[in-house]
């Protein structure tokens, strides 16, 4: 059996009476039920994937997927494809804006190059595992064979597998790709069945002339491609992306190892949809970090059936948005744990 066989195979539904369990126990709390709102959402769901009331939330690791993509030479970005690599090193220097809002949480940033059109030397903080530099441009056949993209789905899993045993609690998805919008908005298209128009918006900024551009090259690579909607490795090898395959694997992973995951915006988003697509159930081990001003986001976060936690006009990628969430989930599990109960605190139940 393979290693994305195995996982499939190892993911099953979170535990419906420990929901209960969890929820019943917010609500001895002393408040009004249900008074707390999503909080009280995130932190029984929190508890019955990590099979714990009291679960810890102290480790929190926000993977950063970075990889090229092929399309950029058909200008639909306005930033050159150097811009991956020398943002990856700006990642590790703790300059970016994940590290910041990382840093702000208590979260771990890891970097992960699966496919970055560059050799980096070691350094801390940087996860090399190369699949292959960059994919092709879709718009002249496959952005990669079905063996490359499974093999980056691996690179996620594997990390999943890893985090495991290190005891993290909490993972976080984000990516750095330039290019990386298009093929997410092809990824959706493909699964909604929505023209490439109503779901591809301007990613790092682009003007009109180029959107439209940007339009015409996602219809020609879905056209001559055919990527098959009932076939989600078909989808992501022919119009996706090394850095959302990675994701999707990261994914996957956490669902089979019961790691809550918090996915970021469009792109991880892209990534999230692909391993919903290959296992239902995964649905349920993720929280939607937030709702990304790029118009296909929400049409993705309504096909996995995801509500996101935020909506403050974000597009930056990176895994900023999971940062921001995973202190919103942290919250609520800190309410399951600490917040004192009616016969603890001497406070008299509601009685109607």
């Amino acid at each position: 059996m393979n290693l994305l066989t195995e996982t499939l195979a190892a993911i099953q539904p979170v535990d419906a009476a420990l929901l209960d369990k969890a929820q019943a126990r917010l609500d001895n709390k002393t408040k009004p039920l249900g008074s707390l709102g999503r909080l009280e959402e995130f932190a029984r769901r929190f508890a019955a994937i990590r099979g714990d009331l009291a679960p810890d939330t102290s480790r929190k690791v926000i993977y950063t997927f970075a990889g090229d993509h092929g399309v950029v030479e058909e200008g639909v970005s306005a930033f050159p494809k150097e811009v991956t690599p020398q943002m990856v090193l700006n990642f590790l220097r703790g300059g970016a804006g994940v590290n910041v809002l990382a840093r702000h949480v208590g979260a771990e940033v890891r970097v992960v190059d699966v496919g970055v059109d560059f050799e980096f030397a070691p350094e801390p903080g940087l996860i090399i595992r190369k699949v292959a530099r960059g994919t092709r441009n879709f718009t002249k056949g496959p952005a990669m064979t079905r063996e490359e993209a499974v093999a980056a789905v691996r690179v996620g899993i594997e990390l999943a597998r890893e985090a495991r045993e290190e005891g993290v609690a909490m993972v976080g998805t984000g990516e750095m790709g330039i290019g990386n919008t298009t093929p997410s908005s092809a990824i959706i298209s493909v699964f909604s069945g929505k023209p490439a128009a109503e779901v591809t918006h301007r990613g790092t900024g682009i003007n009109d002339a180029a959107l439209a551009n940007k339009i015409r090259v996602i219809e020609e690579g879905v056209m001559l491609n055919e990527p098959d909607r009932h076939d989600p490795l078909d989808v992501l090898a022919t119009v996706g992306g090394l850095e959302i395959a990675g994701i999707a694997g990261l994914v996957l992973g956490c669902a089979a190892n019961r790691i809550p995951v918090v996915i970021d915006g469009f792109i991880s988003t892209a990534g999230a949809l692909i391993a919903t697509e290959l296992h239902p159930h995964v649905r349920e081990y993720i929280f939607a970090a937030h709702e990304s001003v790029e118009i296909g986001h929400r049409f993705m976060l309504e096909h996995i059936g995801a509500e996101p936690i935020l909506d403050l006009r974000m597009r930056l990628g990176e895994g900023t948005g999971a940062a921001l969430a995973m202190s919103l989930i942290e919250a609520g599990v800190k309410v399951l744990k600490e917040m004192a109960t009616f016969d603890e605190a001497g406070v008299a139940e509601q009685n109607m």
